[in-house]
């Protein structure tokens, strides 16, 4: 399977780089930059400090202190981009999962959509794996949103619904079930067994940079699960 980042080159999660960078850094002294792109700079920083802070230490055991730390930015500029922790853990969790249902939104249509809806779902989930598989601290900061408590949950379910897009090619399914309720179903699914896999570590990559084997026979059952209830029989 072709690595995402060949397709999508600027397809960067929060987390994937360091905040302390040499190359990220912001000098003193005469700049070019202008205010609102320093501020940009300083908060994809924080947001990567978020990530790796969140995924070493857990949601509540993450400190301000240590996010900052991780991305070589001061407290005060913290503040000065959100409002506290909930307020940048949820913007790290939204802005990268954004990414990730996009890159999924361009394999599934580039894979056919409407032409063979199986066939397109397995390009979307593929892409979802790749790039949990391509950024575990990405991966495992997601599942600390169910600890940030009502708003992280409201954050879960927004994503959970931006996915009913993918159903909008499916089959009809089961007259006696509502089509509404069971792709909501099929959904929670997925991402349940996505996120065990998380759990259990299995979002290695291999040498080359593929999903590793027991991710290629995770998107094989994920495929299923979400085709299956939609064939005809």
């Amino acid at each position: 399977m072709t690595s995402v980042r060949d397709a999508e080159e600027d397809l960067v999660l929060p987390g994937a780089r360091t905040g302390r960078e040499p190359e990220r850094s912001l000098r003193p002294g005469p700049r070019r930059l202008t205010p609102e792109e320093v501020a940009s700079r300083q908060r994809e920083r924080l947001l990567d400090g978020v990530a790796r802070t969140v995924a070493a230490n857990g949601y509540t055991g993450a400190r301000i202190s240590d996010i900052c730390r991780a991305a070589g930015v001061t407290r005060p500029v913290f503040y000065e981009l959100f409002s506290g922790k909930e307020d940048a853990v949820l913007a790290a969790f939204r802005g990268g999962t954004g990414t990730v249902v996009r890159a999924m939104v361009r394999a599934y249509e580039g894979a056919g959509g409407a032409v063979d809806w199986p066939v397109a779902v397995r390009g979307g989930l593929g892409v979802l794996l790749n790039l949990l598989a391509e950024n575990p601290v990405f991966a495992t900061m997601v599942v600390e949103i169910e600890s940030v408590g009502p708003a992280g949950r409201r954050a879960r379910a927004e994503l959970l619904a931006s996915f009913r897009r993918f159903f909008a090619d499916a089959p009809p399914g089961p007259v006696t079930v509502p089509r509404a309720a069971l792709v909501d179903t099929v959904v929670g699914a997925v991402h349940a067994a996505v996120l065990r896999a998380v759990d259990e570590g299995r979002f290695d990559t291999a040498a080359d940079g593929s999903v590793a084997a027991g991710l290629a026979e995770l998107l094989d059952v994920l495929v299923h699960v979400v085709v299956a209830p939609f064939q005809r029989v």
